[in-house]
């Protein structure tokens, strides 16, 4: 793959109900564990939310593919940013 066509971008995931989505939502980010250069978590109790945070450096398509996936669990909302080129 030529390295031009990866892009970094920022993840963010917020997790509504953890013990529902939590284990759910690991086991695609290790899916695409190659794409992802950073990762923070942090729970927000007032809010009842948890909130991921992740760097990647990647394709569009992985990127897109994880994002749809995690994207696709019920009480997960997730948002990305990459950069132009």
């Amino acid at each position: 793959m030529e390295e031009k066509s990866k892009r970094i971008g920022v993840v963010s995931i917020i997790i509504h109900k953890r013990r529902e989505s939590a284990m759910k939502v690991n086991e695609i980010l290790c899916q695409y564990g190659d794409c992802i250069i950073g990762r923070m978590g942090m729970p927000f109790e007032q809010k009842g939310v948890h909130v991921i945070a992740l760097i990647i450096h990647g394709t569009t398509d992985d990127i897109g593919a994880l994002t749809g996936k995690v994207g696709s669990l019920p009480d997960v909302d997730v948002k990305s940013v990459l950069t132009r080129a």
